[in-house]
């Protein structure tokens, strides 16, 4: 078993770089068209994974910084809703005060 696993490892690193190649926007695939990658990943099974990992896309830097890309913010982090909720609110009040006058 264990002369088998240099070769699984090969096939599972080309099958890795293989769907993130697929799996990453054609802005942020460098050098090359994402489209020539791919065929480089497949004929060269160990120098074309290896290659694209470390010069095929555009990496985030350590530490988790933001994305250039939208991300989904949490009703209670997004100082939109919560200034429409206020302007909710401040309205129901509105009404209120003018159902006491009449």
């Amino acid at each position: 078993m264990l002369r088998y696993l240099p070769f699984l490892l090969i096939i599972a690193l080309t099958i890795y770089a293989f769907i993130d190649c697929l799996n990453t926007p054609e802005e942020e695939v460098k050098h090359l068209p994402k489209v020539v990658w791919v065929i480089i990943i497949l004929l060269f099974s160990i120098v074309g994974p290896v290659v694209w990992l470390f010069a095929g896309r555009q990496r985030s830097a350590v530490g988790g910084g933001r994305s250039s890309r939208t991300q989904w913010i949490a009703p209670d982090d997004n100082p939109e809703f919560l200034r429409s909720l206020n302007e909710d609110r401040d309205k129901d009040r509105d009404k209120d005060r003018d159902k006491d006058k009449d």
